[in-house]
């Protein structure tokens, strides 16, 4: 009895520290990236939400640990999974996107550091509004309070 106590503990921790990022009506929540070695390339994930009342576009992704962010988009042709390089995402008033594997996704080119389970990488969101989203995405195997991703692993190596 005192061991599942201890672990349902665990798990109310994990969950409570779930993120979640705001500003005016925008929200960035969860966002995780998976382990990776410098020079490579990572993956991020979360949900970008648009509480607002206007549309809003996100334009960039900033951060001082990668050569650069790209937005991608997976998408399955012919029985073959493959990506397309996005240059913005729409953000209807009162939608969400969903970057996740096999879907929208953020690509982390020439990582500067290794990226350990535990690390935080720390990113700014442009949006076309002029709104700055600074955002930490976690590394880990899949957004805080998850046991596993859940899903399909993606070769992200670009030449």
């Amino acid at each position: 009895m005192r061991i599942l106590i201890l672990a349902l503990g665990l798990v109310v921790a994990t969950v409570a520290q779930a993120a979640s990022y705001k500003l005016d009506g925008l929200e960035v929540a969860e966002p995780w990236s998976r382990p990776a070695s410098v020079g490579t390339n990572g993956a991020g994930y979360m949900t970008l939400s648009n509480r607002g009342t206007a549309a809003d576009t996100l334009v960039a992704i900033e951060s001082p640990l990668v050569a650069k962010v790209e937005m991608h988009r997976s998408v399955m042709t012919g029985g073959m999974m493959s990506m397309q390089k996005l240059s913005t995402v729409l953000l209807p008033p009162g939608k969400a996107i969903t970057f996740s594997p096999a879907g929208n996704h953020l690509m982390l080119v020439g990582l500067k550091t290794a990226q350990k389970t535990g690390d935080k990488i720390p990113a700014t969101l442009v949006f076309a509004s002029g709104a700055r989203l600074k955002v930490n995405f976690a590394v880990g195997v899949g957004p805080a309070g998850a046991t596993s991703s859940g899903a399909m692993p993606m070769d992200h190596k670009h030449p």
